[in-house]
């Protein structure tokens, strides 16, 4: 039997799966391939697998990764192949801190893909530098769509993102945020860039939003607001703190740099800025192009992802 994917070797694991890379005989090229095991073993399962599928497939841009093939193996193990990147971020952060005019590059793409894909409405919710590729020539695509959601203003869980990335507003209100819970993602990752180490590095749920307070004081009443009793009750408890100036509290020597992350790491997810906002400031005025970063087309295709169905529909619609 002639395969089309050879040479199959373990890279890493996606938010739902194994990750290999692999030789493509037919585009003669790199691909990776993301296997997800049994879709089809559970109404959730399946309509997850469909949701990242559909995405994927339907989302054209520079900085989000390319879809290229869909198969189902007989043993319906559904494989997703994209294309083949070098590295990850959290690989080049293990080398320390990240230049400045890198860090400022890759940031400027984190940012231009955010916009891209929050314009289709469409949450990450689980941004993290594993989940940021990065090529020899220093392009960055976002990857591992497994967790993300379409806007709504229905209620989603709060389980997501990796600890150290996630935003206080998913912490507190839990089951209510937005596209801004990207934004609070993407400036710990430019920080972590710009001084070597995880800004907010938490042993537990509980001690990540403390770490957080160290730096951005209590929150006040009026954030609280949207919490349950319980979260209320624990902020309450924690011993009061005021907000710590970024330019003390950082060592960050870009001044630029420093008020974009005093705009971005805010409690308020309606004072954060918007990724189409970051483009915007003096920090990217060196790559910002306002007629090279788009929006997803209006004929973007919101799938049914909330629609309840059972597995032989599902398996049929993929």
């Amino acid at each position: 039997m002639c395969y089309r994917y050879t040479d199959l070797k373990p890279i890493g694991f996606g938010t739902f799966g194994l990750v290999c890379s692999a030789n493509d005989k037919v585009e003669r090229s790199k691909v990776a391939i993301k296997k997800i095991a049994q879709p089809f073993r559970s109404k959730e399962t399946s309509k997850r697998s469909y949701r990242e599928m559909k995405l994927l497939n339907s989302m054209q841009h520079g900085n989000v990764i390319n879809l290229r093939n869909v198969f189902i193996s007989p043993s319906e193990d559904l494989y997703l192949v994209t294309e083949l990147l070098d590295a990850d971020l959290q690989q080049v952060l293990r080398q320390g801190k990240v230049q400045d005019e890198y860090a400022l590059y890759f940031f400027y793409q984190i940012a231009r893909g955010l916009k891209y894909i929050h314009s289709a409405g469409v949450i990450h919710r689980d941004l993290k530098p594993n989940n940021i590729l990065i090529n020899s020539q220093c392009d960055v695509k976002l990857c591992d769509f497994g967790l993300a959601r379409i806007n709504s203003t229905r209620s989603m869980t709060g389980y997501i993102s990796t600890r150290y990335y996630r935003a206080p507003d998913v912490m507190l209100a839990w089951c209510h945020y937005n596209t801004s819970a990207d934004i609070w993602s993407a400036g710990c990752i430019l920080a972590e860039m710009l001084l070597g180490r995880v800004l907010f590095e938490g042993k537990s749920h509980i001690h990540q939003f403390s770490v957080i307070t160290e730096l951005l004081g209590t929150p006040d009443e009026e954030i609280l607001e949207e919490a349950g009793e319980k979260t209320k009750r624990f902020v309450r408890q924690l011993q009061p703190r005021s907000r710590v100036p970024f330019s003390k509290a950082l060592d960050i020597e870009d001044s630029l740099a420093t008020d974009l992350l005093e705009r971005v790491l805010v409690y308020s997810s309606e004072k954060r800025l918007s990724a189409s906002q970051i483009l915007q400031h003096p920090y990217l005025e060196k790559y910002h192009d306002s007629t090279d970063e788009p929006d997803a087309a209006k004929e973007f295709l919101i799938p049914p992802f909330d629609t309840s169905l059972p597995i032989d529909k599902w398996r049929k619609i993929m």
